[in-house]
């Protein structure tokens, strides 16, 4: 099935929609996105990636084309449209095209944004089968820009990350600046020792996750003790249990790193009670 999707005011078949050449998007990474899942057809944490979408055009100087309420409609019509009830919705906005490639940027006000949005079924989303297994991961130097809280489109080296891992046979890469894990190539990351949640607190150096927000206060609510601090890969190597978040992954446990296996190399109570409680109270949440 042809996929409806959203580009600047318009719904079209995904074979009718274009871009142009000159978006800043496309020749300078200028811009910002974001990614809100679907479970049973309705939206999981949107106000908080509306507030973050809102804060990295804030930060880049851009404007936004729409409300936040209008990209909520939005949101609910290509789910409907492309009768979503698992899935993604991704959504991205660049400073536009103003007519010619130039480094500075062009007047808001006379060069419109561009706005385009697009769905992703994934069936079963919610029932991973690394929730079970545990992911496997590496660690590689974090050389990316110093402004990851920025959600830009600039995941060049995310995305060779990524690669780097597949080419080792592990699942993902964990990056590494001064000798400090910083978060995962897509996913702030997580160690638990003695029972208590340890990840590193929020700065310019990670991306301030939606999801991890949510677990984070799942966890104090449920009562488990959380630290956000620096931990390293020695560290991370010898605790109880490890785990990552994201919008796509939800709360998915890590069983290895570089490596080591952790604990018994199984999946640990944390992680796996951590996700319960967010896919049970972010499905009583949804819009």
């Amino acid at each position: 099935m042809t996929r409806t999707v959203f580009v600047n005011g318009s719904y079209l078949p995904e074979t009718e929609a274009t871009v142009s050449i000159f978006d800043r998007g496309f020749l300078m990474a200028d811009g910002v996105y974001e990614v809100t899942s679907v479970l049973g057809g309705k939206l999981i944490d949107f106000d908080g990636h509306a507030a973050r979408l809102e804060r990295s055009l804030s930060e880049l100087d851009m404007v936004s084309p729409l409300t936040m309420d209008a990209l909520l409609e939005i949101h609910r019509e290509l789910v409907r449209r492309n009768a979503i009830d698992e899935g993604l919705i991704y959504l991205q906005i660049t400073r536009g095209n103003p007519g010619d490639r130039d480094f500075a940027f062009p007047d808001p006000y006379k060069t419109p944004s561009t706005i385009v949005l697009f769905t992703q079924a994934k069936p079963g989303l919610a029932d991973s089968p690394a929730a079970k297994t545990g992911l496997r991961v590496i660690s590689i130097d974090d050389i990316r820009w110093g402004r990851r809280d920025i959600k830009t489109v600039q995941l060049l080296y995310p995305s060779m990350g990524k690669m780097i891992a597949k080419k080792a046979g592990v699942d993902d890469a964990w990056f590494v600046e001064d000798g400090k894990v910083t978060e995962g190539t897509s996913n702030n990351a997580y160690i638990v020792k003695g029972g208590k949640i340890i990840t590193r607190d929020l700065s310019s150096d990670i991306l301030h996750g939606i999801t991890r927000a949510a677990v984070l206060r799942f966890a104090r609510e449920a009562q488990m003790e959380v630290e956000e601090r620096a931990f390293n890969v020695a560290e991370a190597q010898g605790a109880d249990e490890a785990f990552i978040t994201s919008a796509s992954a939800f709360v998915l446990p890590v069983v290895e790193i570089d490596g080591v296996t952790l604990g018994n190399g199984a999946p640990g109570p944390v992680a796996t009670r951590l996700r319960e409680i967010y896919l049970d109270e972010s499905r009583k949440a949804a819009v």
